[in-house]
């Protein structure tokens, strides 16, 4: 009970920390939005945060694919074990526990596959 009581904390400041990464991201590509008609000085200031949003960018969506993959491994890792403890204490039920075993990873995947989503979105539209 504790160990899932740790997991459940450590996804949440995951996530928290997924969430702040795709804000900066997000705050920084649009902070390099500006007027066409300024200065030199503005221009360079402009092409400058255009260049930092792309560092910035390029940290969250490596942040972010791999907390979602070292997450997804986890969560694999632990379904896997506990699915061949409870087909070795109960051989009977093997085809119940191997369906369900692999519908779980078929939602841990989707998850993961989700993550890159944003972050193609994250490195291509913003």
């Amino acid at each position: 009970m504790a160990n899932s009581k740790k997991l459940a904390r450590l996804a949440i400041v995951l996530g928290a920390v997924i969430l702040i990464m795709g804000m900066i991201a997000t705050v920084g590509a649009f902070a390099a939005t500006g007027d066409s008609a300024g200065t030199a000085a503005q221009t360079e200031t402009v092409a400058a945060a255009a260049d930092n949003t792309t560092g910035l960018k390029a940290i969250a969506s490596g942040i972010a694919i791999g907390l979602a993959a070292c997450g997804g491994g986890i969560g694999m890792g632990i379904s896997g074990g506990k699915a061949a403890e409870g087909i070795s204490r109960q051989p009977e039920a093997d085809g119940k526990i191997r369906t369900n075993f692999m519908l779980g990873l078929v939602f841990i995947e989707t998850a993961i596959i989700y993550a890159l989503l944003v972050v193609i979105l994250i490195i291509f539209v913003l």
